[in-house]
Parts: structure tokens; sequence; C-alpha cells
């Protein structure tokens, strides 16, 4: 190709010495930093959005991009449908891989694990902050299912909004049996920091025992080459 573009990554990148002694910490400094920078200026559009792959019942691979809602030191969770593909899959096999990436930061973070359903009560206390749109849109859309056009999509929102008028209150619209969210339990995460020269700094932190992202005890880390 002779159209390639390149850019020399210009980042700060990440040190042994500079980096927390738990995921947990490495990961809500920058993820903190990354909404810092997306409210001052406009290169962090979306700094929670969250690549989520799985695999299907042939081991085939499936990525997508989801907003990010919980982190905690238990680990990133997200919210969906339990009928789409995602859920599908993730009944099917729990192994999951999902990243958050800010290019214009030269910083990636990268978690490994395993999938587990968020708890009913977290997954109605967030259903109930969302817009009275949105809690409309999750009973219009079966996520991942053949539509036949727009206006039967824009037919069926049309319906629920009729069904539950908004009255300006959290239970307006009750919550659908089939959404829900998952939490990533994870054995893996990585911090990728772009540097000069495709020399960029991974720093890795592997799963050593039990514990959670905040346990200095359940973790080692170790550097790998770029």
């Amino acid at each position: 190709m002779n159209d390639v573009t390149r850019i020399d990554y210009t980042g700060t990148g990440l040190s042994e010495d500079e980096v927390a002694d738990t995921p947990w910490r490495q990961a809500r400094l920058w993820v903190d930093e990354a909404v810092e920078r997306s409210r001052a200026q406009a290169d962090v559009p979306e700094p929670h959005a969250l690549s989520v792959a799985t695999v299907d019942s042939d081991g085939v691979p499936n990525v997508r991009t989801v907003l990010m809602r919980y982190f905690d030191e238990r680990g990133p969770g997200f919210l969906t449908s339990t009928l789409s593909t995602k859920g599908s899959e993730l009944s099917g096999n729990p192994a999951i891989a999902a990243s958050l990436t800010w290019p214009s930061m030269y910083r990636a973070i990268r978690f490994r694990g395993r999938a587990e359903l968020l708890d009913r009560d977290e997954v109605a206390a967030y259903f109930a902050s969302r817009p009275w749109a949105s809690r409309i849109s999750a009973w219009a859309s079966r996520q991942s299912q053949p539509v036949a056009s727009r206006a039967e999509l824009e037919t069926a929102y049309e319906a629920y909004a009729v069904r539950w008028p908004d009255r300006g209150s959290a239970d307006d619209v009750p919550l659908p049996d089939f959404w829900g969210g998952y939490r990533i339990v994870c054995d893996e995460v990585e911090f990728w920091g772009g540097r000069s020269n495709r020399l960029h700094d991974r720093l890795v932190f592997t799963r050593t025992s039990q514990g959670h992202l905040d346990d200095p005890g359940a973790w080692t880390l170790a550097r790998r080459q770029p």
C-alpha cells in the first residue's frame, strides 16, 4: 500500500518505577485522566468506550464496542440485552477480553478473564437512572436480531412510548427481564503506552491467586516486548 499513514507515537509510556502497585489503582488513574481530558478537549470523545470480544459456539471471535458503566475493584462492567449476540455467546463460553483505547493519549488498557452476570439490583438501579427515552429503547430493540427496516424499529419504539409515557419518574418504564449486564473478572490486565520508534511499553499484571483488582498479593507484574 502506498497510502499508509505513519505517525510516531509520542506518548510518555509507562515504566515500572511509576506504575501503581495494583491493576485497579493504575487503571483507575488512567480512566480518570482520560475523563478529565475529554472534558478539557475534543480528542477523547468517549473515554468509557470499551471494545468487548467474545467467542461463538464454533470458537470464532466477535468484537463490538459498548460503554463501561461500572468500574470498581471487582472489574469493569457493561450493560446489554442478555439475549443479544454477546449475551448468547457469553452464556455458552464466559471467556472475554476487552480494551479501553485512547489514541490521542497513546494509551490502552486490556482486560482478559471471564464474564459474570451483574447482580439484578445493580442492573435495576442503573436502568432507573437512564433517560426515559433510553429505557423505552431497551424494550423496542431486540438487540442483534434482524429488522426489516428503520421504520419497523421506530414503530416499536412509538408503541412502547405510548404504553409507558414519560411522567418524570424513575419507575415509568419497567426493567425488561432480558436486560442485564456483565462484569469482567480479570485474570490479566495490560497497560500499553505508545512510545517513539514503535518501542512501546507493555506492563502486564497477571493473576497468581484469588483476590480483587486492588489486592497486591493477587498479582505479579511483568514487561512484554512491543
